[in-house]
C-alpha cells in the first residue's frame, strides 16, 4: 500500500476525535510514521508489531490525555519516561504553547526524541537524559505511559508538582494505565479512574484509563 494511503488512514483516526487541527498540525501529524519508522530501523524504541499501528497505539493513545484535560497557554509538563516521546510528543503537537519536558534514563531513546521533534519543528519541548529524580523545577502536571506502579511512580515525583493551581484540575500526575488499577490505588483515595472506552471506540481502548492524581 503506498505511503501515501497509510498517512491519509492514520490522519484519519486522529481527525475523527480532533476534529479542529490547524494544517500545521495535521501536517506533524502526518510526518509521524515516517520519522518513527525511520528511526525505528535504527534504534528500537517502538516494537516491530507497534510500528504498523502507531497512531492507535502510540499517537491517540497518548491523547487520551487531552480529552481529561485542555493544557494553558503557558502550562509545564513532565513527561516521565517518555521512551520515544510518548506521550509527550503528540501531546505537544496538539498544545503547542505549553511547555514540555521529555525525560528518560535510556539516552539512545532521548535522541530519538531529539531527532523526531526537530523533524516535526517542535519549539515547545525539551528533553534530558536522566533518572526523573534528578530532574529540578516544578511542574503543573506530569504524565506518563505505565513506567511503573502507582505508589513507585508518585515516590519517584515526589516534590516536582508547582504549587499554585492555574487550570480547573488541580496540579497532579495524569497516568496512562490498563487494567486492573484496584489493589495499585488502594492508598490513593483521591485518585480518579477516567475510562478511554468513554472517549474512543476502537478495541484497542478497552482496558485503557487515565488516572489523575491531584498532589
Amino acid at each position: 500500500m503506498p505511503i501515501f494511503v497509510l498517512i491519509h488512514i492514520t490522519m484519519d483516526l486522529i481527525i475523527k476525535y480532533f476534529s479542529h487541527l490547524t494544517d500545521e498540525q495535521k501536517n506533524q501529524f502526518s510526518l509521524l510514521q515516517e520519522l518513527y519508522k525511520d528511526w525505528n530501523l535504527k534504534i528500537n524504541v517502538v516494537s516491530r508489531k507497534d510500528i504498523d499501528e502507531l497512531y492507535l497505539r502510540h499517537v491517540l493513545h497518548s491523547l487520551g490525555i487531552a480529552k481529561i484535560i485542555d493544557f494553558n497557554t503557558g502550562a509545564s509538563v513532565l513527561d516521565v519516561g517518555t521512551g520515544g516521546g510518548f506521550p509527550g510528543i503528540p501531546l505537544a503537537i496538539l498544545f503547542p504553547y505549553t511547555q514540555f519536558h521529555l525525560v528518560d534514563s535510556i539516552g539512545k531513546k532521548i535522541k530519538v526524541v531529539d531527532e523526531v521533534v526537530a523533524g516535526l519543528g517542535l519549539l515547545n519541548v525539551q528533553s534530558t537524559n536522566d533518572r526523573v529524580e534528578n530532574i529540578k523545577g516544578k511542574y503543573d502536571f506530569i504524565i506518563s505511559r505505565a513506567v511503573a506502579a502507582m505508589p513507585t511512580f508518585v515516590h519517584w515525583v515526589d516534590g516536582k508538582i508547582a504549587k499554585k493551581s492555574n487550570h480547573k484540575m488541580h496540579n497532579g500526575i495524569l497516568y496512562l494505565k490498563g487494567g486492573d488499577l484496584t489493589e495499585e490505588l488502594q492508598d490513593f483515595p483521591q485518585a480518579q479512574v477516567f475510562k478511554l472506552t468513554d472517549y474512543f471506540q476502537e478495541v484497542f481502548f478497552e482496558t485503557k484509563k487515565v488516572v489523575y492524581l491531584p498532589l
